[in-house]
C-alpha cells in the first residue's frame, strides 16, 4: 500500500530518534512510558505522546482512536509520521495496526500482513486481544452502515 511509505521505518534500538533522523518527519507519535515532547522542542514537528506500558494488562485500546486521528491528519496534510516506542514492535506497531483498521478499513489480519511487509510487528498478547476486539466492533459497524 502506497501510504505505508509515508510512515518512518522502525528503529530497533531503545533510543529516541536522532535529531537528523527526525528532520525528515513532520509528525511524531511516541508510545513509551515517560518523556518525549521536550526532545522535539524547536523542531518543526507536531508531537503526540502516549504514555503506555508494554504490558498485556495495559489498556492500549483507549489510545486507538486518538492515535488513528493523529496519523490520519498528518498523512492527509502531506506529512510523514514517525510512530515509535522503545523497541518499535509492540506499542508503536499496535497503534499503526489500529490506524489501518480504523481509517483504512483493513481487518486485523490484513493490517498485520500490511505492516509485516514493511517492518517487524509483535504486539503483546494483551494488545492483540484489544485489537481483536476492535476488529469485531469495526466488522459489525461495517455490516450495519453503508460504505461511502
Amino acid at each position: 500500500m502506497a501510504f505505508m511509505s509515508r510512515f518512518s521505518r522502525s528503529r530497533s534500538s531503545s533510543r529516541s530518534p536522532s535529531r537528523k533522523e527526525s528532520e525528515r518527519d513532520s509528525h511524531t507519535l511516541t508510545s513509551k512510558w515517560r518523556g518525549g515532547a521536550e526532545y522535539y522542542a524547536g523542531m518543526n514537528i507536531t508531537y503526540h505522546g502516549i504514555e503506555a506500558h508494554d504490558s498485556p494488562t495495559f489498556d492500549m485500546s483507549v489510545n486507538f482512536y486518538p492515535a488513528a486521528e493523529f496519523i490520519h491528519k498528518a498523512l492527509t496534510s502531506g506529512g510523514r509520521v514517525l510512530v515509535h516506542c522503545t523497541v518499535g514492535v509492540s506499542r508503536s506497531a499496535t497503534l499503526v495496526l489500529a490506524y489501518l483498521m480504523i481509517r483504512q478499513n483493513l481487518t486485523l489480519v490484513e493490517a498485520i500482513r500490511t505492516v509485516k511487509d514493511h517492518r517487524g510487528v509483535i504486539p503483546n498478547r494483551g494488545f492483540l486481544r484489544q485489537l481483536n476486539g476492535l476488529d469485531g466492533i469495526l466488522r459489525e459497524s461495517r455490516k450495519t452502515s453503508p460504505q461511502s
